[in-house]
């Protein structure tokens, strides 16, 4: 299946970045499908290109609604149909829901982001029985683990949603996850045999360096001062901390 046709005609890319190709044909095949792929690596096209050239509509769940808006923007904003991509979450109104959900009946909407509330209501669930669902993305997909970092027990619950609404391919996708957080995910979702694509976290535009604590605010105000008209994100353990040192930053002439 010619993948770059598509590519090319919804976002104007040549190529693929890193394991973009193949996670892709995996879901194009029907394939259940499992990413760690580090922030920037182009996770949301594996799931966004193979949901354009489907027949039907990719349900996507996603934990923030923030996210989910940033996503439907996007898409939008590379389509000719604003019915392309919806949200639907508890964010909206009962006129706004009418016509998402009017939008997907008609078969316009490709992408549909939900919360996993929203995917588990049964009212909801009623409703996409009655659509042709192509796959489901589940984003963020560390949430489904009780071991991973931000755990959300609704997370937990996709499976029977998915199981309900007849079982389509699955891929899930996360920036991070220990070996012990994968298997809990591919476990907790039901995703028999999946492809698994790990892609390297090595992020040649970073540069890391780690060094002993020892005066830690004059370390920062040195380094910050050799740095004048650069921004900086500094990280502190407590409310205290990030309260005391901008005080210190604010006497040396830091703004």
């Amino acid at each position: 299946m010619d993948l770059y046709s598509p590519l090319k005609k919804y976002f104007g890319f040549n190529k693929f970045k890193g394991l973009q190709e193949q996670v892709i044909k995996s879901i194009v095949n029907d394939q259940n499908t499992f990413v760690i792929m580090p922030t920037g690596g182009g996770k949301s096209l594996c799931y966004q290109l193979p949901a354009l050239m489907a027949e039907g509509t990719a349900i996507v769940v996603s934990p923030l609604i923030a996210l989910m808006k940033n996503q439907v923007d996007a898409i939008r904003g590379i389509s000719e149909q604003h019915g392309v991509a919806h949200v639907l979450n508890s964010s909206l109104n009962k006129g706004q829901v009418k016509v998402v959900k009017e939008d997907l009946l008609s078969g316009k909407t490709k992408l549909l982001y939900v919360a996993p509330e929203t995917l588990t209501k049964q009212e909801n669930l009623d409703f996409f029985s009655d659509l042709k669902v192509s796959f489901f993305a589940v984003d963020e997909a560390h949430c489904i683990s009780e071991w991973g970092h931000d755990f959300r027990p609704d997370y937990r619950t996709i499976k029977q949603s998915v199981k309900e609404l007849g079982r389509k391919p699955v891929i899930a996708l996360t920036a991070t996850a220990t070996p012990k957080v994968q298997a809990d995910i591919i476990k907790t979702m039901g995703m028999e045999e999946p492809n698994i694509f790990l892609s390297s976290f090595n992020r040649p535009n970073l540069y890391y360096e780690v060094r002993p604590k020892r005066d830690i605010d004059h370390d920062i105000i040195k380094l910050l001062s050799q740095n004048i008209g650069k921004s900086a994100i500094v990280y502190c353990l407590s409310r205290q901390k990030v309260e005391d040192l901008a005080a210190q930053l604010q006497i040396n002439g830091i703004n």
